[in-house]
């Protein structure tokens, strides 16, 4: 009989500890925090019993416990944390890199039953100071390479570079660094000026920094608009126009001679037969190099000229 009896306590002593065995508490996916800043962590459904004991872990060390009202706090916590005792949420402030790790909850219902559950904390630095490094010296087409560096401060998880606000992408002639921290582009060309935007980001933070580039290059399709053949006595302007960065300047010659006019227009306020003759327009960029062009203006003045001179005989 005492055999039996041994027996029926164990199978009753498993049945209850069965009771206890409760359900695992469920949270929603890993949370994230700012240093310096609050998280608030918390069970997605609270059990529906009254709950007579509540613990939040840190790992293995205790952080919080409310046993039937009363509160009591680990030391390392004080005036850090805050607990929701109607949802169980516990909020953790002025966070420091050290709070990365897991985060466990237990807790005891009136009915005796123990739930538990666990989350992650990932704590990041946040991001600042950031700022892109290019080249400082004059960049010419086909001739230059360039360069852009990032620099910034903060727990960097992901980097993304944009120009003139579309996504820049690597090809034969721009590369990113292994970490994607830096681009090369080499050679340059026109289509390479803009605007560049470099943005750093982690879970909790983002900064964008910018930085120009200007690609110098022509003068180049150098020409020249006005009129070949004109009438004595009037007013004539003659355009020169230049595809450049920086924009070009400009050199009239006529028949070989200096002008002294410097601007992109030549103009003869009154026109006589010692205009006629060969005008060029010499285009130049102080970064690149220069190319030359000529329009003439000649002969049907001297004709005209002629004409009037046979009229009047």
């Amino acid at each position: 009989m005492m055999v039996s009896h041994r027996l029926y306590w164990t199978l009753w002593m498993l049945s209850c500890f069965g009771q206890y065995s409760g359900q695992d508490l469920q949270f929603p996916e890993p949370a994230n925090g700012a240093v310096g800043e609050s998280v608030v962590l918390a069970p997605d459904k609270p059990p529906s019993t009254s709950i007579l004991v509540i613990q939040w872990f840190f790992t293995n060390t205790p952080i919080i416990r409310v046993v039937s009202g009363v509160t009591t706090v680990n030391s390392a916590y004080e005036d850090r944390v805050r607990l929701d005792i109607n949802t169980l949420a516990l909020e953790l402030q002025n966070l420091t890199l050290g709070d990365s790790g897991i985060f466990r909850l237990s807790v005891t219902t009136s009915a005796g039953e123990i739930r538990s559950g666990e989350t992650s904390l990932q704590v990041f630095e946040k991001i600042s100071n950031v700022r892109l490094i290019g080249p400082e010296e004059s960049l010419i087409e086909g001739n230059s390479s360039a360069n852009i560096t990032s620099e910034g401060t903060g727990i960097i998880t992901s980097v993304e570079w944009m120009k003139d606000n579309s996504p820049l992408s690597p090809s034969n002639r721009i590369i990113f660094s292994p970490d994607n921290r830096s681009v090369s582009i080499s050679p340059v060309q026109r289509s390479d000026s803009g605007e560049y935007q470099c943005t750093y980001r982690n879970p909790v933070s983002s900064e964008t920094a910018k930085h120009s580039l200007i690609i110098n290059y022509g003068p180049e399709e150098v020409s020249i608009e006005g009129p070949n053949v004109v009438d004595l006595g009037v007013r004539v302007s003659l355009s020169c126009s230049a595809n450049s960065e920086p924009s070009a300047s400009f050199i009239w010659r006529f028949n070989g001679t200096d002008t002294g006019v410097t601007t992109d227009t030549f103009t003869i306020e009154k026109t006589d037969f010692t205009h006629s003759g060969d005008y060029e327009c010499t285009a130049s960029n102080s970064e690149v190099v220069e190319e030359e062009v000529e329009e003439e203006v000649e002969e049907e003045v001297e004709e005209e000229v002629e004409e009037e001179e046979e009229e009047e005989d």
